[in-house]
């Protein structure tokens, strides 16, 4: 994106952080699309996408206050947002219960006659005991290393996406994320 288009985008962001309603009429227009288009590509659905925008600009609006253009572009930021609330969709299970008949006549609460998918005792402690392992082998990394590796899983952001946010060229990250992951597959015993 040309420098001109940024620098507007970010002003747009610092008058939202103010409150300016116009500011985000406006940044609204000028990034909706562009938005929609990544929820629609990652979630396949424009009842959803269109929800998950609307969340989104939600979340904009709220935290435009915090948005700092010498850590990421405007867009990179907004769509960070973006990709990120559309993972957390994808990731939700689906709730949608139908019931007909006898049964939703006889049923007081639909959910609690659901299979739970809620893991037991024994998978919660194994998966609290791989979380700290997770924290241990991130740790020993080299800090850029780390933070490569937490930004393109935690955060979602592509190689380019990390390239342009920690300044660094995409070969150099490309190769921080490869060993990186090396790094862990090994400190957590090759699984």
């Amino acid at each position: 994106m040309d420098p001109h288009k940024n620098k507007e985008l970010a002003d747009l962001l610092a008058a939202c952080g103010r409150r300016d309603r116009a500011a985000f009429a406006r940044l609204y227009q000028a990034t909706s699309a562009q938005l929609f288009g990544v929820a629609i590509r990652m979630l396949r659905r424009e009842d959803l996408a269109e929800e998950i925008l609307q969340e989104c600009y939600v979340s904009i609006w709220n935290n435009a206050a915090g948005y700092t253009a010498a850590l990421s572009a405007p867009m990179t930021w907004m769509t960070s947002i973006v990709r990120n609330r559309c993972l957390d969709s994808l990731r939700r299970p689906n709730m949608e219960v139908v019931l007909s008949g006898r049964d939703a006549d006889e049923a007081e609460d639909p959910l609690a006659a659901m299979p739970s998918d809620a893991p037991g005792p024994l998978a919660q402690l194994q998966s609290a005991s791989d979380a700290r392992a997770l924290a241990r082998c991130l740790a020993a990394l080299e800090p850029k290393m780390r933070q490569a590796i937490a930004l393109a899983f935690f955060d979602g952001l592509s190689h380019s996406e990390l390239a342009a946010h920690m300044r660094q060229p995409l070969g150099t990250v490309k190769t921080w994320v490869r060993r990186g992951l090396e790094r862990l597959r090994a400190c957590l015993g090759g699984d």
